[in-house]
């Protein structure tokens, strides 16, 4: 938002810079060229009257010497010629026969009107011609041709137009300065804004976004800072409710489990299969409270990702799967799974190992806790456009084409998989962590039956340091 308010209050700037210099330059420029115009044309008359002078008297010495002299102090060129055109005197290497001479000095002596026409510039290094007829205008004996050098006129427009552009860009700058002081003052609250409730809809502590800035935005400060409070304090509470219920339940589940346990020696055979439930049953709550805190955890862990933009680690996610799913050889053997992974290239992905390592276990724990036995599942990761793609696909049952966009709902588990041990919270837990490094989890049915899992993250830039994370 600063970028483009200073964009806009530059552009305004920049114009009326512009308004008022580009005119200042003209003005100048054409007031030092009519200063030489009419300085060359004030030598010009006296040059034309002593000629006037000679022509009665027929004496042309004063003449003479007066140019002579002339040249000599100004290095400009003059030409005087009679009415027959015959030179009466010639300095500076200038003659009555050059063509451009010549030409004005039939102009002049048809009195005609001569204008040396243009305006200088400080890039001008010519001459300027100008030519002024003898006598009077009933009666002309003559003409007087001088070429003036602009060169001296020409360094003092530049000289002028500099002292012009060094105002402009003075005045420019002060707008700039200006400029980043307001925007400054009316932004700056923003961001103090924008950071405070970004922290606050992550979940993270409320921070307070000092007053500042104009009195809207004051008041727009004080609104928000008395609503953070409110709501951290509803967080605070809810988080207090989960950390108090973890430990008042893993208590009395660990209490309970002992003495159930210790009850096993003295239960009759027909008890058995009751104790087998029993402890089954504390097993699920057991497993539920685990996953109910790696949720709030994964939960928690994307906000601070989706605030701090931390996704300067990364990892190579070809190496991770194939550690991951070495590691679940065992339990897929155990299971009558056939496990197997697709070597292929590095894909280095903005993901810590220890967050890729926890979503292989999710995605490899539910394929061979739901393909069943004899089934096959595959891993594999790859590169796709911009995205690191780690897929795991069996060809167990899968699920129905209307279950698909259920798979990552919290307890959301298939009719059919009613009696498989679980919470139905991995696929959520693992929708968590990929959203917070700006991925996405997509299902789909395998050909020709089964289910085909992607977890597509964005993939490292090259040279990205590496995540130091543990493996799972």
């Amino acid at each position: 938002m600063r970028t483009r308010v200073l964009t806009v209050v530059l552009a305004f700037a920049v114009l009326a810079v512009a308004g008022f210099a580009v005119p200042l330059l003209g003005v100048t420029a054409t007031q030092r060229t009519e200063q030489l115009v009419a300085a060359r044309t004030a030598d010009l008359d006296r040059f034309a009257g002593l000629a006037g002078q000679a022509a009665v008297s027929g004496d042309t010495g004063a003449l003479t010497a007066e140019v002579t002299r002339y040249t000599e102090l100004y290095g400009e060129a003059v030409v005087v010629v009679d009415a027959r055109r015959a030179p009466v005197a010639q300095t500076g290497g200038m003659r009555a026969a050059d063509p451009a001479v010549a030409r004005l000095v039939d102009a002049a002596l048809r009195n005609q009107p001569l204008s040396p026409g243009g305006t200088l510039r400080p890039w001008s290094r010519g001459d300027k011609l100008l030519a002024r007829p003898v006598g009077t205008g009933t009666r002309v004996s003559g003409a007087v041709v001088l070429r003036a050098s602009v060169r001296a006129a020409a360094d003092d427009i530049a000289l002028r137009w500099a002292l012009v552009l060094a105002g402009a860009g003075l005045f420019a700058v002060a707008c700039l300065l200006l400029a980043r002081a307001a925007t400054r003052w009316v932004v700056r609250p923003l961001h103090r804004l924008d950071r405070a409730v970004g922290a606050l809809a992550a979940g993270l502590p409320a921070e307070h976004a000092r007053e500042g800035g104009p009195p809207e935005l004051r008041q727009l400060a004080t609104g928000f800072n008395r609503m953070a409070d409110a709501v951290s304090t509803a967080l605070e509470q809810q988080r207090r409710l989960v950390a108090d219920t973890s430990h008042q339940l893993r208590n009395p589940l660990a209490a309970l489990r002992l003495r159930i346990d210790s009850l096993q020696p003295r239960l009759p055979d027909a008890a058995i299969r009751t104790y087998t439930g029993v402890t089954a049953e504390l097993e699920r709550m057991e497993h539920l409270l685990d996953d109910l805190l790696a949720l709030a955890h994964a939960e928690h862990r994307a906000g601070e990702l989706a605030v701090t933009d931390e996704r300067e680690v990364c990892c190579d996610a070809t190496a991770v799967a194939a550690a991951q799913t070495r590691l679940w050889h065992p339990v897929a053997e155990q299971a009558g799974i056939h496990l197997e992974f697709s070597p292929g290239p590095a894909v280095r992905t903005t993901c810590a190992e220890g967050e890729l390592a926890q979503l292989a276990d999710i995605l490899l724990d539910n394929a061979i806790k739901y393909a069943g036995s004899g089934a096959r599942v595959r891993t594999r990761c790859f590169a796709e456009g911009r995205d690191a793609v780690f897929e795991v696909r069996d060809d167990g049952p899968g699920l129905a084409e209307g279950e698909l966009p259920q798979a990552g709902i919290r307890f959301w588990r298939s009719e059919r998989h009613r009696e498989v041990r679980g919470s139905g919270l991995g696929l959520a837990i693992a929708e968590q962590l990929v959203a917070g490094r700006g991925g996405r989890v997509e299902f789909a049915a395998a050909e020709p039956h089964g289910l085909r899992v992607r977890v597509l993250l964005p993939r490292a830039a090259h040279g990205a340091p590496a995540s130091k994370g543990r493996r799972a």
